[in-house]
Formats: structure tokens, C-alpha cells, sequence
């Protein structure tokens, strides 16, 4: 099948739900991406910062360019100029850098946060303690040019799917506690409107338990060579 139809099979799929599909295409060539373009995808999510810096100069200007990957301080600025919205924040030191990039140009930047939800060492993200640390920080409220539009997670690499659902699950049941709290964290940085979880393995699942956004590339472009 070709890159279009193998787009349309998964939006078909998740029809049921309101799960958006960002499509994941790192190592994708740039062929491949206008394909995908041509398809009527705009949400492209890159894990490095040079690759998505490179394609975004090539591509046209209405893509919204998503970085779901590790994302370290020293390269924001890279980025900031036209990302469309950081999945992988994971420390406060990173969201500050952020905010500071987003003062210099003046612009606000979209975040989610990430949680560690997987039962793996290899994952990056917050426990729900230090989230709900940092939204209590005095500094926290301080920051004018980010916004939180909620969390993100990646569940464990397993053919256990009773443990990614009860991965997403957890991740779900915080969405919702901080939805219903948020008058607690009213400091005009939060909208609990998005939740991004589900990847090419278990985006069906993730968008049965209350994902808004699945990061999907295996399933449209084949296995990485």
C-alpha cells in the first residue's frame, strides 16, 4: 500500500475517537514526508532536533512540527522558532529554557509534559509528584512564554497489552485528576486539553483510553531500514 492509503486505513480506525495522528517521520526521507503532506497530514513529529531543523527549511510552512523525542536544553533554540509543540518535557530546568526562548522571540511555545509511566529503565519523564511540584512552584507561575496543554507517555515495549493499558490507564486517570483540579493551577500557563499517548503498536489501544494525539510512523512508512 502507498503512504496515502496506509494513512487513511488508520484514520479510519480512529474514527471512534477524537485521537489526532501526528504522523512520526524520523529517518523518513523528504519524498516521504511530501507524500504524506500531499495526503492531507500537517502534524509531523521529529525525535532529533537537526533532522526536524533540516526538513522544516525544506517542506512547506504550513506542517506543525511536533519534537516527541528527548529534547536537551542547549538545543531549544533551534527549534523554537517554529515548533509547533514540545511533547517531551521532562524537568523544570528544560521548561525554563524553553520560556526563555520563547521571551527572545516572542512568541509562547506549547508543551506537554512527560511521565514516566513504562516499567523500563530507558524511558525519560516525570512521576506524578514531581509534576505536581513543579505546577505548585512559585517559579512555575512566573513563566510567560509556554503553555501547557498537558502530558505525554510512552508505555512500555511490550506484547503485554494488559500492562499497556494499565499504563495508559494510570497516565489517563492524571489527565483527568488534573482536568478536574485545575482551578489549583489557575496561573493562565495550563489547558488540560491534551493527552499524547499511543504509538504505531498500540495506538488503537491508547485511543480507546483517552488519547487526544498517537504518534504513528511503522505503520505508515514500513520498518526503518
Amino acid at each position: 500500500m502507498s503512504i496515502a492509503q496506509h494513512i487513511s486505513e488508520i484514520q479510519a480506525q480512529l474514527k471512534f475517537s477524537s485521537a489526532k495522528l501526528i504522523a512520526v517521520t524520523k529517518t523518513r526521507s523528504i519524498d516521504e514526508l511530501k507524500a504524506t503532506y500531499d495526503a492531507g497530514i500537517l502534524d509531523f513529529g521529529e525525535n532529533r532536533v537537526q533532522e526536524m531543523v533540516e526538513k522544516q527549511s525544506q517542506l512547506p510552512t504550513d506542517i506543525r512540527w511536533h519534537q516527541i523525542g528527548h529534547l536537551q536544553t542547549n538545543k531549544v533554540k533551534y527549534i523554537a522558532p517554529f515548533v509547533h509543540l514540545i511533547h517531551s518535557v521532562d524537568s523544570f530546568r528544560l521548561l525554563k529554557e524553553i520560556d526563555a526562548q520563547g521571551k527572545k522571540l516572542g512568541r509562547i511555545i506549547p508543551c506537554l509534559f512527560q511521565m514516566y509511566i513504562a516499567q523500563e529503565e530507558s524511558k525519560f519523564g516525570l512521576d506524578k509528584g514531581e509534576l505536581l511540584s513543579i505546577l505548585a512552584s512559585p517559579e512555575f507561575a512566573e513563566l510567560q512564554h509556554i503553555k501547557i496543554l498537558g502530558l505525554m507517555g510512552m508505555a512500555s515495549f511490550t506484547d503485554n497489552e494488559a500492562q499497556v493499558a494499565a499504563e495508559f490507564q494510570a497516565l489517563h486517570d492524571v489527565f483527568i485528576e488534573l482536568q478536574t483540579q485545575q482551578t489549583a493551577y489557575n496561573t493562565g500557563l495550563v489547558t488540560w486539553q491534551e493527552l499524547s499517548m499511543g504509538m504505531s503498536g498500540d495506538y488503537l489501544l491508547a485511543a480507546k483510553l483517552g488519547s487526544t494525539m498517537v504518534r504513528v510512523g511503522s505503520a505508515i512508512y514500513g520498518a526503518r531500514s
